[in-house]
């Protein structure tokens, strides 16, 4: 039998030093994330026959922003540990986390630079814009011409004019559609045995994204199409962000990384297209 193991005390210095320059870029996606959060988005013309649409309540998040980061990275990261724990993989470890920050990190920096560029209003504008309810219009472009003089708070106002597309429905996608990816190869849906509980396993990911998703639209945070658009981002870009560490997960090597693989074979493993037999041999499965 096959026995090898890779774990933080063994390889885990190496790693670093092989990725090190990805990781620094993760900083940087970090560092103009947060500009693009920080400069003021494109205010787009907004009179009177508009504002007829943009009157839904103001509500509060179903869905705080501060609990997309725990249920889109944390957790994943945490079924990243458990399976770590199991098998002391780690090239699993770090590529799983590598590739889960680039689909959230990318995710984000496209998302929020089409949010600064479009300036679309959200469906709630009207009361981020005048919370007193009484509007007010630029006089000197004509009767319901004008556009909007907002007296409302000036952050909100300026949240007010990011709606499309849908940064929790990226950011949902992104980490869980990723995490929807790790759970195919790892736990091998696609093993040709017609065990449908695995797949069900699968989506669940994908439901919970779908669900907060929904709920955007729910709170009037968003339009539909800001969603779908949202959506579309997160699934894309964490679907080439896993395909960039892991192997597809119907291959006999859906569950390792393209490293190990790599390592495998390269100290003596097969290389032919029997490879489930010695993926068996590997992890004893």
């Amino acid at each position: 039998m096959l026995e090898v193991k890779h774990t933080v005390a063994s390889h885990g210095g190496k790693l670093a030093k092989v990725h090190l320059y990805d990781w620094l870029l993760l900083l940087l996606l970090v560092l103009i994330d947060g500009g693009l959060n920080l400069i003021e988005p494109f205010h787009r013309y907004v009179n009177e026959d508009i504002l007829r649409d943009l009157k839904f309540p103001f509500k509060h998040d179903t869905v705080p922003m501060w609990a997309v980061p725990v249920y889109a990275v944390i957790f994943p990261i945490v079924v990243f540990m458990v399976y770590y724990l199991r098998w002391r993989d780690v090239y699993d470890l770090h590529h799983a986390i590598l590739g889960l920050a680039y689909s959230v990190l990318i995710s984000a920096v496209v998302t929020d630079s089409i949010k600064d560029a479009v300036g679309r209003p959200r469906p709630n504008f009207f009361w981020r814009c005048f919370p007193d309810g009484i509007a007010s219009f630029d006089p000197s472009q004509g009767d319901n011409l004008g556009n909007v003089v907002c007296h409302g708070i000036k952050k909100i106002v300026r949240e007010g004019y990011k709606s499309f597309p849908s940064g929790h429905s990226s950011w949902s996608f992104a980490g869980l559609g990723y995490l929807g990816w790790y759970l195919c190869g790892t736990i091998r849906a696609f093993d040709r045995r017609g065990h449908s509980a695995k797949f069900c396993i699968v989506l669940l990911p994908y439901l919970f994204a779908a669900m907060v998703a929904i709920s955007r639209v729910e709170d009037y945070w968003h339009h539909w199409t800001d969603v779908v658009a949202g959506s579309f981002i997160g699934i894309v870009v964490s679907f080439v962000c896993y395909l960039q560490f892991f192997p597809f997960p119907n291959s006999s090597w859906g569950w390792a990384t393209h490293a190990l693989i790599r390592e495998i074979e390269e100290n003596g493993g097969s290389s032919t297209p029997d490879l489930e037999l010695e993926a068996q041999q590997y992890k004893n499965w």
